[in-house]
Protein backbone atom coordinates (compact mmCIF):
# COMPACT_ATOMS: atom_id res chain seq x y z
CA UNK A 1 0.00 0.00 0.00
CA UNK A 2 2.97 2.23 0.82
CA UNK A 3 4.49 1.94 -2.28
CA UNK A 4 1.44 2.51 -4.51
CA UNK A 5 0.82 5.84 -2.78
CA UNK A 6 4.41 6.75 -3.69
CA UNK A 7 3.62 6.07 -7.28
CA UNK A 8 0.31 7.65 -6.99
CA UNK A 9 1.81 10.81 -5.61
CA UNK A 10 4.49 10.79 -7.89
CA UNK A 11 2.75 9.97 -11.05
CA UNK A 12 0.31 12.93 -10.11
CA UNK A 13 3.79 15.21 -9.55
CA UNK A 14 4.99 13.86 -13.21
CA UNK A 15 1.52 14.52 -15.23
CA UNK A 16 1.49 18.18 -14.16
CA UNK A 17 4.82 19.01 -15.39
CA UNK A 18 4.42 21.10 -18.69
CA UNK A 19 8.16 21.45 -18.73
CA UNK A 20 11.31 19.72 -18.21
CA UNK A 21 12.02 22.48 -15.50
CA UNK A 22 8.99 22.07 -13.79
CA UNK A 23 10.13 18.03 -14.24
CA UNK A 24 13.05 19.09 -12.49
CA UNK A 25 11.29 21.32 -9.74
CA UNK A 26 8.40 18.46 -9.13
CA UNK A 27 11.39 15.72 -8.71
CA UNK A 28 12.84 17.84 -6.23
CA UNK A 29 10.05 18.21 -3.76
CA UNK A 30 9.08 14.60 -4.45
CA UNK A 31 9.89 12.12 -1.14
CA UNK A 32 8.30 8.96 -2.09
CA UNK A 33 11.61 7.36 -2.97
CA UNK A 34 13.83 6.32 -0.24
CA UNK A 35 17.08 7.22 -2.05
CA UNK A 36 16.68 10.38 -1.64
CA UNK A 37 17.35 10.65 2.28
CA UNK A 38 21.01 9.32 1.67
CA UNK A 39 22.02 10.94 -1.78
CA UNK A 40 23.70 14.29 -2.25
CA UNK A 41 22.33 15.34 -5.14
CA UNK A 42 19.42 14.91 -7.84
CA UNK A 43 21.28 13.51 -10.86
CA UNK A 44 18.60 15.19 -13.08
CA UNK A 45 19.91 14.89 -17.22
CA UNK A 46 23.04 15.75 -19.35
CA UNK A 47 23.17 16.26 -22.94
CA UNK A 48 20.21 17.87 -25.24
CA UNK A 49 16.56 18.58 -24.15
CA UNK A 50 15.71 18.22 -28.00
CA UNK A 51 17.58 15.87 -28.83
CA UNK A 52 15.97 12.80 -31.14
CA UNK A 53 18.36 10.23 -29.51
CA UNK A 54 17.69 9.86 -25.41
CA UNK A 55 19.63 7.49 -23.55
CA UNK A 56 18.46 6.08 -20.43
CA UNK A 57 21.15 4.73 -17.53
CA UNK A 58 20.46 2.73 -14.29
CA UNK A 59 21.23 4.66 -11.47
CA UNK A 60 24.04 7.65 -10.53
CA UNK A 61 27.05 6.73 -9.48
CA UNK A 62 29.34 8.61 -6.31
CA UNK A 63 30.82 11.11 -9.46
CA UNK A 64 27.27 11.37 -11.08
CA UNK A 65 25.93 12.27 -7.14
CA UNK A 66 29.27 14.51 -6.54
CA UNK A 67 28.10 16.68 -9.67
CA UNK A 68 24.68 16.33 -10.44
CA UNK A 69 24.90 14.90 -13.86
CA UNK A 70 24.28 11.39 -15.60
CA UNK A 71 27.17 9.54 -16.36
CA UNK A 72 30.18 11.90 -15.67
CA UNK A 73 32.73 8.78 -14.00
CA UNK A 74 34.71 6.19 -15.66
CA UNK A 75 31.29 4.90 -17.01
CA UNK A 76 30.27 7.78 -18.51
CA UNK A 77 33.70 8.16 -20.14
CA UNK A 78 33.31 4.50 -21.88
CA UNK A 79 29.56 5.68 -23.06
CA UNK A 80 31.04 9.23 -24.61
CA UNK A 81 33.61 6.72 -26.49
CA UNK A 82 30.68 4.39 -27.54
CA UNK A 83 28.78 7.22 -28.80
CA UNK A 84 31.55 9.00 -30.75
CA UNK A 85 32.61 5.84 -32.41
CA UNK A 86 28.56 6.52 -34.14
CA UNK A 87 29.31 10.12 -34.65
CA UNK A 88 27.27 11.27 -31.82
CA UNK A 89 28.18 13.20 -28.66
CA UNK A 90 26.44 14.99 -25.73
CA UNK A 91 25.32 17.24 -27.80
CA UNK A 92 22.96 14.90 -30.11
CA UNK A 93 21.49 12.91 -27.36
CA UNK A 94 19.75 13.64 -23.70
CA UNK A 95 20.83 11.28 -21.05
CA UNK A 96 18.79 9.86 -18.07
CA UNK A 97 18.51 7.08 -15.84
CA UNK A 98 16.23 4.82 -14.16
CA UNK A 99 16.38 6.66 -11.01
CA UNK A 100 17.06 9.97 -9.93
CA UNK A 101 19.65 9.44 -6.65
CA UNK A 102 22.31 7.42 -6.57
CA UNK A 103 21.54 4.08 -4.45
CA UNK A 104 24.14 3.66 -1.47
CA UNK A 105 26.98 1.58 -2.41
CA UNK A 106 26.22 1.63 -5.66
CA UNK A 107 23.57 -1.17 -5.24
CA UNK A 108 21.30 -2.41 -7.83
CA UNK A 109 17.47 -0.23 -7.12
CA UNK A 110 15.46 -1.54 -5.48
CA UNK A 111 11.75 -2.41 -7.53
CA UNK A 112 10.30 0.33 -5.28
CA UNK A 113 12.64 2.73 -5.82
CA UNK A 114 12.33 2.33 -9.58
CA UNK A 115 8.41 2.14 -9.27
CA UNK A 116 8.39 5.20 -7.29
CA UNK A 117 10.58 7.37 -9.99
CA UNK A 118 9.17 5.63 -13.05
CA UNK A 119 6.03 7.66 -13.39
CA UNK A 120 8.61 10.60 -13.55
CA UNK A 121 11.18 8.83 -16.16
CA UNK A 122 8.12 7.87 -18.36
CA UNK A 123 7.28 11.95 -18.18
CA UNK A 124 10.45 13.03 -19.18
CA UNK A 125 10.50 10.81 -22.35
CA UNK A 126 7.29 12.58 -23.05
CA UNK A 127 8.67 15.84 -22.48
CA UNK A 128 11.88 15.59 -24.59
CA UNK A 129 9.82 13.16 -27.41
CA UNK A 130 12.65 11.16 -28.94
CA UNK A 131 12.73 9.41 -31.91
CA UNK A 132 14.83 6.56 -30.58
CA UNK A 133 15.67 5.43 -27.15
CA UNK A 134 18.83 3.69 -26.43
CA UNK A 135 18.42 1.41 -23.05
CA UNK A 136 21.88 1.26 -21.08
CA UNK A 137 21.69 -2.08 -19.21
CA UNK A 138 19.28 -4.34 -18.00
CA UNK A 139 17.19 -2.07 -15.26
CA UNK A 140 16.54 0.40 -18.11
CA UNK A 141 15.27 -2.11 -20.73
CA UNK A 142 13.37 -4.10 -18.07
CA UNK A 143 11.97 -1.64 -16.38
CA UNK A 144 10.42 0.60 -19.54
CA UNK A 145 10.10 -2.48 -21.68
CA UNK A 146 8.35 -4.38 -19.02
CA UNK A 147 10.56 -7.88 -20.32
CA UNK A 148 11.72 -10.07 -17.58
CA UNK A 149 14.95 -11.33 -20.20
CA UNK A 150 18.64 -10.23 -19.05
CA UNK A 151 20.10 -8.08 -20.87
CA UNK A 152 22.02 -10.69 -23.09
CA UNK A 153 18.71 -12.17 -24.62
CA UNK A 154 17.65 -8.56 -24.72
CA UNK A 155 20.54 -6.54 -26.49
CA UNK A 156 20.79 -5.74 -29.84
CA UNK A 157 16.99 -6.70 -30.37
CA UNK A 158 14.74 -3.45 -31.10
CA UNK A 159 11.54 -3.10 -28.92
CA UNK A 160 8.59 -0.16 -29.09
CA UNK A 161 8.08 1.91 -26.13
CA UNK A 162 5.11 3.61 -25.71
CA UNK A 163 3.13 5.59 -22.95
CA UNK A 164 0.00 7.61 -22.85
CA UNK A 165 1.43 11.18 -23.46
CA UNK A 166 3.73 10.35 -26.50
CA UNK A 167 1.93 10.92 -29.99
CA UNK A 168 3.79 7.57 -31.34
CA UNK A 169 5.34 4.38 -30.32
CA UNK A 170 9.19 4.99 -30.05
CA UNK A 171 11.71 1.94 -31.26
CA UNK A 172 13.87 1.18 -28.45
CA UNK A 173 17.21 -0.95 -28.18
CA UNK A 174 18.90 -2.24 -25.35
CA UNK A 175 22.34 -2.01 -24.97
CA UNK A 176 25.30 -3.30 -22.18
CA UNK A 177 25.60 -0.78 -20.01
CA UNK A 178 28.75 0.84 -19.90
CA UNK A 179 29.85 -0.50 -16.40
CA UNK A 180 29.34 -3.73 -17.21
CA UNK A 181 31.46 -3.42 -20.45
CA UNK A 182 34.15 -2.41 -17.94
CA UNK A 183 33.51 -5.44 -16.03
CA UNK A 184 33.50 -7.77 -18.78
CA UNK A 185 35.46 -6.37 -21.73
CA UNK A 186 35.08 -9.54 -23.65
CA UNK A 187 31.43 -7.98 -24.26
CA UNK A 188 32.69 -5.44 -26.15
CA UNK A 189 32.57 -6.82 -29.47
CA UNK A 190 28.69 -7.75 -29.24
CA UNK A 191 28.98 -4.21 -27.83
CA UNK A 192 29.89 -2.36 -30.83
CA UNK A 193 27.68 -4.79 -32.94
CA UNK A 194 24.73 -3.33 -31.23
CA UNK A 195 25.93 0.16 -31.73
CA UNK A 196 26.48 -0.71 -35.38
CA UNK A 197 22.47 -1.57 -35.31
CA UNK A 198 21.76 2.14 -33.71
CA UNK A 199 23.82 3.47 -36.59
CA UNK A 200 21.62 2.05 -39.56
CA UNK A 201 18.66 2.30 -37.99
CA UNK A 202 19.35 6.69 -37.13
CA UNK A 203 21.01 6.71 -40.80
CA UNK A 204 17.63 5.56 -42.24
CA UNK A 205 15.58 8.13 -39.91
CA UNK A 206 18.00 10.67 -41.37
CA UNK A 207 19.31 10.78 -37.39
Amino acid sequence: PLVRAEVASARALAQAATSLEELREALATFDGCALKATATNLVFADGAPRARVMIVGEAPGAEEDRLGRPFVGVAGQLLDRMLAAIGLDRTRVYIINTVYWRPPGNRTPTLAEAMACLPFVERHIELVGPEVLVLAGAAAARTLLARNEGITRLRGRWFTYQSAGLPRPVPAIPIYHPAFLLRQPARKRDAWRDLLTLREALDSLGL
